[in-house]
């Protein structure tokens, strides 16, 4: 089974960005566009995993030091790996330490398991698309500059989520596996 680790995106916010997908469609470009809906940030991607190591993954999950709710804030956009050279489009991720924090707690504890760590550093963000090659990419860098800084909101963290990818033939399924709530009573560590 296909899993990771993430948060959700409100309502409002997923709407907004819905939008913004939507507008962006317009433009000729060859990219798969992210269903609003599977929205989340990734804060550890574990990939294949045998059905019974789940439960020892949310048992860790769950045996977590206590971690204090994460303010986020969506803006802006960018390319992985860069602008000249871009296979994914993305939406920017602001947050405070405790985003850090929780996914670097995350990546340490399930490296007991046997889950490697990730070799690069952690770098929120939210995929809007993926692109699959340069036709009408001028097109859409530029309509992309035109909405400046792309504000899609604010949201406190109050939560995250062990998923199961199912891969389909019109994108990626996520189904919740278990829940982990933040607690605004965590003490604060340096």
């Amino acid at each position: 089974m296909r899993t990771f680790v993430a948060i959700d995106i409100p309502g409002e916010i997923r709407t907004r960005i819905q939008e913004l997908i939507a507008t962006l469609r317009q433009v000729p470009a060859d990219v798969r566009w992210s269903r609003p809906e599977a929205l989340h940030i990734t804060l550890k991607f574990l990939g294949e995993i045998a059905a019974h190591q789940a439960d020892p993954v949310k048992l860790m999950l769950q045996s977590l030091p206590a971690a204090k709710p994460a303010p986020i804030k969506i803006a802006g956009a960018g390319f992985f790996p860069n602008e000249r050279a871009p296979r994914v489009l993305w939406l920017g991720i602001e947050a405070g330490p405790e985003l850090g924090k929780l996914a670097a707690s995350i990546e340490q504890s399930l490296s007991t398991l046997g889950i490697p760590k990730e070799d690069r550093p952690f770098s929120p963000h939210l995929t809007l698309g993926r692109i699959r090659a340069a036709n009408g990419l001028g097109a859409l860098q530029d309509l992309l500059k035109q909405h400046g800084a792309l504000a899609m909101g604010s949201f406190t963290a109050t939560e995250f989520f062990f998923y199961e990818s199912q891969l389909a033939s019109g994108g990626s399924i996520y189904r919740k596996l278990a829940r982990f709530p933040l607690d605004s009573e965590a003490p604060t560590s340096a």
